[in-house]
């Protein structure tokens, strides 16, 4: 079982093209059925049927969440991880049938839950300020950071993207980035004023102190001259927006809403605000226009003599 699951993320990697963070959720849900199938005396994919998917996915609605030293937790999985569980089987099965590698699509009858959509958070332009203002005494490590925060905040790219900009990709005399982001698409992201003086001064006086022999081609580097990983890479934003006097919970996501909601708060085309930050989809980016619409009644609630 454990071989066909590989055969099925390479497909994934190869021919797909799919995002990293999906390849590694569909990997952990399928590894975590393998390991329920055994205990359950499924031998092969072939003696898999409907009512062990259910049975599965029954157990995992009661499972409990797990913290990083493998321990149980009173909490337990959200409809979000369900989700995904169903969408990894889906997934898994297209494959299959269509290598006939199983008889049948089993997996054609889980039907997907109802996502909700929770509205995104975005920092204030006060906060955005705080966060953004520079240090003082400069280092190499808070360049970095700096320059990081900038083109977080200017160019809406997700943690993900953020982590693997290489130099090529820079174009900053002409203000602008190519990004490669979900499934190896590339978009063009106009970058800001301040985010092209934060990333020179860094280029100038921080990377250089930063790189190490064998440090790679991406723009930031740690303190040993490595690509950042992505949880270090968010622990560093997190580090610097505390430092800062922010001492609401911020999420690695909320300078890419922050980027969108100002946007449209000040006039831009929903169209233009999808391209910038790479959704396939406008009913993606179509949730930012509630947060709009939840800004104008807060205004006309403190505003209006008779709201």
């Amino acid at each position: 079982m454990q071989n066909l699951v590989e055969e099925f993320l390479q497909h994934l990697r190869h021919e797909k093209g799919q995002a990293e963070n999906t390849q590694k959720t569909y990997s952990n849900s399928l590894n975590r059925f393998v390991i329920w199938a055994e205990k359950n005396k499924l031998s092969d994919w072939k003696s898999v049927h409907f009512d062990h998917l259910m049975g599965y996915l029954q157990d995992e609605r009661v499972r409990k969440m797990e913290n990083r030293e493998k321990e149980s937790i009173s909490k337990k999985l959200s409809s979000e991880s369900i989700y995904l569980s169903i969408a990894a089987f889906r997934a898994f099965y297209r494959f299959a049938t269509d290598e006939k590698l199983v008889p049948h699509n089993i997996a054609e009858n889980l039907s997907l839950p109802r996502r909700w959509k929770r509205l995104p958070k975005a920092l204030s332009p006060e906060e955005i300020t705080k966060i953004l203002s520079p240090d003082p005494a400069p280092t190499p490590s808070s360049l970095c950071d700096q320059a990081i925060l900038e083109l977080a905040y200017a160019s809406g790219l997700r943690l993900s993207e953020l982590k693997n900009v290489r130099l090529e990709q820079l174009q900053l005399e002409s203000r602008f980035l190519n990004v490669i982001g979900k499934g190896n698409k590339e978009r063009v992201v106009p970058i800001g004023k301040k985010a092209v003086e934060a990333i020179e001064l860094y280029l100038a006086n921080g990377r250089p102190k930063l790189v190490r022999p064998k440090s790679p081609g991406t723009v930031f580097l740690t303190q040993r001259g490595t690509p950042f990983a992505s949880v270090t890479l968010w622990l560093r934003m997190k580090q610097r927006i505390a430092a800062k006097g922010i001492s609401r919970n911020i999420t690695p996501h909320m300078l890419r809403h922050s980027f969108a909601t100002h946007l449209l708060e000040h006039g831009a085309d929903l169209r233009v605000i999808q391209e910038l930050l790479g959704h396939a989809n406008i009913s993606t980016t179509e949730i930012y226009t509630h947060v709009s619409t939840t800004r104008l009644k807060e205004v006309h609630r403190k505003f209006h003599p008779r709201s």
